[in-house]
């Protein structure tokens, strides 16, 4: 028995008999991660399939070995387009913006709600902060344009009010406003929706650390400064991480709906670049390019991040 027994124990170097030990052991697990795997690999992977489209002259209608191989021909038509490097600018402009405001607000927004002591009025305050989330990018730029109008808009008509201003702004009109009622829309919509993952990991410090913060008399300032702020720091670093792989991915839902032919210097993101001069001018191969610029982009800078947070503060998402 003793001789079985050994023979039965994996041997300290063999990885794989390891592997197969530990997979016996948690082999539901694993089955049901399959499903989800499963799901990755059909609708995250198998499209990269499509990314042949940008090293083709595509034509819809044929098959795969009746198309015109044409190499970086795309690559170099998009290099050398002037709209192309205007929609990028403004992308940029309005990552940063959005990255800078919607990740500051939120964190702010979920430490100073902690810190409300009346749960009725903390639980009152949470449900209307994430309400916007819930409502549709269609609706909600009606909400704001109407508020930005000249036309008895709440905006103009509150500045005039207090004597701000001695006439309407036409606030949709004006390229230079449009990065930032973009910014200051997004954050409306989703601060209270971003809150909800900073307060559940507020939830998460232990309290006896805000006893005895307490009993060596600290502040409630100094206790959010030397308590809670460490406490989240893994989560905020996560999540800076992930957003800045996000950076050059904004989509295009936000500009399409608030912006215009009077502002379109200011409102093109690179989606919305693809679809205009892209897919709707029938140019599949050209869009697809311009997907792939993106995806190259946001992976640099995810990686690029992730280094640089691990390095410093020794936490990554890899």
């Amino acid at each position: 028995m003793k001789a079985i027994t050994t023979m039965a124990k994996p041997k300290p170097g063999n990885s794989a008999a390891r592997f197969w030990a530990k997979f016996r052991q948690q082999k539901y697990l694993y089955m049901m991660a399959v499903p989800f795997v499963l799901w990755a690999f059909v609708f995250s992977y198998l499209p990269l399939w499509g990314w042949t489209m940008a090293f083709q002259k595509y034509k819809p209608g044929k098959s795969f070995f009746e198309q015109k191989w044409v190499g970086l021909q795309y690559f170099r038509e998009l290099f050398q387009d002037e709209q192309f490097f205007n929609a990028l600018r403004n992308t940029l402009a309005m990552s940063i913006m959005g990255l800078l405001a919607g990740f500051i607000i939120p964190i702010i927004f979920a430490v100073l709600l902690n810190e409300v002591r009346l749960q009725v009025l903390k639980r009152f305050v949470q449900t209307v902060s994430y309400l916007p989330h819930f409502v549709s990018w269609v609706v909600a730029a009606g909400i704001i344009t109407k508020m930005l109008s000249t036309d008895n808009g709440a905006v103009n008509d509150l500045l005039m009010g207090l004597n701000i201003i001695n006439e309407p702004i036409q606030f949709m009109a004006k390229g230079n406003l449009f990065w930032g009622i973009v910014t200051a829309s997004d954050v409306w919509k989703e601060t209270g929706w971003n809150t909800i993952i900073y307060l559940a990991a507020i939830s998460g410090i232990g309290p006896e650390l805000y006893e005895a913060a307490k009993v060596d008399g600290a502040s409630r300032l100094q206790q959010v400064r030397h308590i809670t702020f460490p406490g989240i720091r893994g989560t905020i670093v996560i999540l800076l991480i992930m957003s800045i792989g996000h950076l050059i991915s904004i989509g295009f839902e936000k500009q399409f709906l608030l912006g215009n032919n009077l502002v379109r210097d200011y409102s093109q993101t690179l989606d919305l670049y693809a679809l205009n001069y892209g897919l709707g001018m029938g140019r599949f191969s050209f869009g697809t390019a311009i997907n792939i610029f993106n995806s190259v982009v946001s992976v640099i800078l995810l990686f690029t991040a992730n280094g640089i947070f691990k390095k410093i503060t020794k936490e990554s998402i890899i």
